[in-house]
């Protein structure tokens, strides 16, 4: 009996004992297993947001030092070939109205000790909201009167009396034209200036023989024009439509200099272009100002000009006066009118 019992706790025993290594077994087999099983390396991913930016710092700094070098080397031809300007006296106030609104004067060369005449006369009007450029040119026959106790005059020799500063005085009086900024740009630097813009010359399409007081002469047809060609083309007024066709071949010069400007060469060239200008043109519109309307034309502006001639349609007569020769007699009203209709639209 005894030993029967003891037979059955030894046969207990063995069976607990074979079951544990049984399992333990088990458990070695699933962790060999399981080690079999390759293991997938985790690829680190490099983080491109810094290289991205570091590029985009490295490429400001180079454009930066692009612009400063370019820049600088337009002064440098400038300084070398230009003239030391004086700033006039110019009391407009800038309005803060979204417009920047400049008077653009060609000057005539001096004879002698003369004073200085203005050859073209235009109000230049550039729109940061609407991104519109728009120029009026005035002609430069009109009969005005001349605030200052002087007579009238053609509208013109306002400058000759009392520079910008009188000349604006007399628009805003006679036109209703008040502009914040004035630029007077004489023949030489307007012959180097386009010579720099467009080496090759600006197409122009010639519509007749020109030679007589432009000191060029001038061959019909389609022809590139360079500085001083370009300027007798513009100054041309010995026709039948006298200072009508002068004014009409101005605003077609504007036109083929701004495709030239919006080049793709002279887009790299703007900031040399911005240096030659300092020297050649007497302005008081300031870096910033001048950078903020040619960057914003450029890049997002209606590459259209919208034009405007004064006095305009049905709103003179021709008239001959004592002193001044042929003048225009002009309805100042209707003009004026015009002129607000124009640039406000």
């Amino acid at each position: 009996m005894y030993d029967i019992n003891y037979n059955i706790i030894n046969i207990n025993f063995e069976d607990k004992r074979l079951v544990t290594m049984t399992s333990q077994n088990q458990s070695e087999t699933d962790d060999n297993r399981q080690t079999d099983i390759p293991r997938r390396t985790k690829k680190r991913r490099i983080k491109k947001g810094p290289f991205i930016l570091l590029g985009i710092i490295l490429l400001l700094i180079g454009l930066v030092f692009y612009i400063t070098a370019s820049y600088k080397s337009g002064l440098k031809v400038s300084t070398e070939n230009g003239k030391d300007h004086q700033l006039h006296k110019f009391h407009s106030s800038t309005r803060n109205d979204g417009k920047v609104n400049v008077l653009v004067l060609g000057e005539d060369r001096k004879v002698d000790n003369s004073q200085p005449r203005t050859d073209s006369i235009m109000v230049v009007q550039y729109d940061y909201l609407k991104k519109d450029l728009k120029i009026v040119s005035v002609m430069r026959d009109i009969y005005s009167e001349i605030p200052g106790g002087y007579r009238n005059y053609k509208i013109n020799t306002a400058y000759s009396l009392g520079g910008p500063e009188l000349l604006r005085k007399t628009l805003k009086r006679n036109l209703g034209l008040d502009p914040e900024y004035y630029a007077i740009i004489d023949f030489d630097g307007f012959e180097q200036m386009v010579d720099e813009i467009a080496p090759d010359g600006v197409p122009i399409n010639v519509e007749k023989d020109m030679s007589e007081k432009i000191g060029v002469s001038l061959k019909k047809g389609q022809h590139n024009l360079n500085g001083k060609e370009l300027l007798g083309y513009a100054r041309y007024r010995n026709d039948e439509e006298g200072d009508f066709g002068r004014v009409r071949r101005q605003q077609q010069v504007m036109t083929g200099l701004k495709s030239e400007l919006l080049s793709v060469n002279s887009v790299l060239k703007a900031p040399k272009i911005a240096g030659i200008a300092r020297g050649y043109v007497n302005t008081n519109l300031d870096d910033q100002t001048i950078y903020k309307t040619g960057a914003s034309f450029i890049a997002r502006g209606d590459k259209d000009i919208k034009t405007l001639t004064v006095p305009v349609k049905g709103s003179y007569t021709n008239e001959n006066d004592i002193e001044n020769g042929a003048v225009l007699s002009i309805d100042k009203e209707q003009n004026k009118k015009a002129i607000k209709e124009f640039l406000d639209e």
